[in-house]
Order: C-alpha cells, then sequence, then structure tokens
C-alpha cells in the first residue's frame, strides 16, 4: 500500500522495534467472510456532512466529514460484498432512554447525560448504507460488537472465516471488534477508508496496532480484489448448515 497512514506518527525508535519484533507480517484472509459494519449511525457521523468543529455542537460523538467520508467508501465495500452474498451484519446501541444500563459511559464524557436535538435520528443507521432484509442487526452496549451478543454464535453457524470490518470510531468500537474476532480465531481485515475517528492521531496509530497484531489492515480495493475471488454464500433462504 506505500505510505501508511499512521507512518508520520512512528519515530525511528518505532520503526526499528516493529522491524526487530517481527510484528505486522500479513496474516492473510481466508475462505468465507462476513462484513462487520461497527456504528455507522446518525450519533457518530451527525445528520449531515460537515467539518466536525460544525457537527459537533449538536452531535457530541460526531465523526464529522471524516465519519461521512467512510460512508460513502463503506457503499463501494457493501456493494462488492453482496455482489458475493457475504453475510452483512451491523451494530447499533441498544441502550435504555433512561439510561440505566449505560455502565461507564458517561463517567468519560462530560456531555454524556446532555439532550439531544436529532429527534431520534441518532441511533439509526444511515440512510446510505441501510440494511437490506436479509442483513443482520447486533444490538449492543459495550465497544464490541461481540461482548454479550450473539455474533459469534451466529458466524459460526455461516461457517465464516474471516470477517471484513468498516465502522466507526476506529480507536473504539472498531477496534474492540477486532481484537475480539482476533480473540476466538477469526482472520481480520481493518478497510481503512471505511473507519474514521474523531482525532487523527487515534485513527492512525489505532490502524497500526491493529495490523501489527490482530489483523491486515487492507484498502478498499484490496478488499473489493479479494471479495471478487471468494465463492458467493448461501444466504438465508438458500443456506444449508454447514457439515460439522
Amino acid at each position: 500500500m506505500g505510505e501508511r497512514v499512521w507512518d508520520k506518527y512512528l519515530s525511528a525508535r518505532d520503526r526499528e522495534i516493529l522491524g526487530a519484533s517481527g510484528y505486522g507480517q500479513r496474516g492473510g484472509l481466508g475462505r468465507r467472510p462476513a462484513m462487520l459494519v461497527v456504528d455507522m449511525h446518525y450519533n457518530f457521523t451527525g445528520d449531515t456532512p460537515k467539518p466536525i468543529m460544525e457537527s459537533i455542537t449538536e452531535w457530541r460523538n460526531t465523526c464529522g466529514e471524516q465519519g461521512w467520508a467512510a460512508v460513502y467508501k463503506t457503499v463501494e465495500l457493501l456493494e462488492a460484498a453482496r455482489a458475493r452474498k457475504v453475510p452483512v451484519v451491523y451494530s447499533l446501541a441498544a441502550r435504555r432512554a433512561d439510561g440505566l444500563d449505560s455502565g461507564r459511559w458517561a463517567a468519560k464524557n462530560s456531555r454524556a447525560l446532555e439532550k439531544t436535538t436529532s429527534g431520534g435520528l441518532g441511533p439509526q443507521i444511515v440512510k446510505e448504507i441501510a440494511p437490506r432484509p436479509s442483513d443482520i442487526i447486533i444490538h449492543k452496549l459495550k465497544p464490541s460488537m461481540f461482548f454479550g451478543t450473539a455474533l459469534v454464535s451466529i458466524l459460526n453457524d455461516l461457517d465464516v472465516d474471516t470477517v471484513l470490518v468498516a465502522g466507526l470510531v476506529t480507536s473504539g468500537c472498531v477496534r474492540a471488534t477486532v481484537t475480539d474476532a482476533f480473540s476466538y480465531n477469526f482472520s481480520v481485515g481493518v478497510v481503512e477508508e471505511c473507519c474514521a475517528d474523531r482525532w487523527d492521531i487515534a485513527h492512525a496509530t489505532s490502524l497500526f496496532d491493529m495490523d501489527a497484531k490482530y489483523g491486515d489492515v487492507i484498502s478498499l480495493d484490496e478488499a473489493k480484489e479479494y471479495l471478487a475471488a471468494v465463492e458467493a454464500f448461501s444466504l438465508p433462504g438458500e443456506f444449508t448448515p454447514a457439515a460439522r
């Protein structure tokens, strides 16, 4: 991929250690992928593409224009995945309106208890990448799509061995999902252009860390090429459980 988004943040010492440690080699992707779309809802993009400092006045969790750029690239990735009937799994927050099940989220954000003016739009998946009837939606309370959900059971039943990850934000729910996918022994491809964060340094260094240890950070073009080569899936209505 040439120059990587994290290169400008690495010191000479960092580069030396990376080379000597052996981390960062390509792990490769398997034969049966699923696509995970992590938290691409309006709370993390705002209702329209705006500079983050403008969007954040109303949408405290927004990634601003960077979030929308990731959404538009995810449209392309979804098209490639669906052409091969690859399972697509979305995540959404499933918290109670009264916040009783919100855990420690409010402890780290002084704006967490603000009333929103989004008219209920916030937790909805951005319409440009709206789920289709065959897609799966996981409702979660914590950063990882795997934590406290049936995701691993679903992926196992579909005989999935690889996850392609897109979503918001890179350093938060994307990274948590990637490390859990790694922990469950899935091969992981993080599609760089399909992820975004509020902070440039958090985006870049999180991608670096994931690429070094937990999966392969790949370009959208690489993801499309990979998807074009995999065998088409059978999906609900056609699906026959894999032989055990």
